[in-house]
This record gives C-alpha cells, structure tokens and sequence, in this order.
C-alpha cells in the first residue's frame, strides 16, 4: 500500500528488502500539475462543446438597422432646439435643469 507525502513530494511503498521511496521537485511536480490541468480543461471543453453549441443561438445584432422609435423617451426636463437654422428638422434634446456652468 503507497503512502503519498504532498509536503515533501515522496511516495512511499513496501518492498521485498524495506520501504522504497520515490521522490520528485517541486518544479517537477508542477509541471506535471500543469499538464493534467490543460488535458482535464481539454477534455471538459470537448465534452461541453457540443450541449453549449445546440442549446446557444447567434444574435448579433444589426448595427446599420435604426432603433425603434420607443426606444428613446425624453424626460419632461429637457427641449428641443434647432442646431441648423436652414433645416428645422435637425434638432437636439438638451436639459432644462443644467447648472449655469
């Protein structure tokens, strides 16, 4: 029967002749930590792809398609005023409660 020690990275089994330790690095163990990170989320992701694929649905939207016109309510705080004296139809909404600055 193996005895893993985390804290000093040994595993320690029974022998014919003793006790037979093997040991390791610390860098050594964390390189290995860091590969079988990388396959499990490998292996995860593979397996999730697929449900995540079916159950999703692409919408992306139109950016060149104008908003609705309920889309924008201006508050009884503001007016309307005329930015081309030529053209009446181009107007802006500003505040009627800004400060004097």
């Amino acid at each position: 029967m193996e005895i893993p020690n985390y804290t000093y990275l040994k595993l320690k089994m029974p022998g014919l002749n003793g006790v037979i330790i093997v040991g390791s690095t610390f860098s050594h163990a964390y390189m290995f930590d860091r590969e079988h990170y990388k396959l499990t989320t490998a292996v995860i992701n593979s397996a999730e792809l697929p449900e995540l694929r079916n159950s999703a649905t692409l919408a992306v939207p139109d950016c060149n398609e104008p908003t609705p016109s309920s889309a924008f309510h201006p508050t009884e705080e503001t007016k309307a005023v005329g930015i081309d004296p030529t053209d009446p139809t181009k107007t802006v909404w500003i505040g009627t409660k800004l400060p004097a600055k």
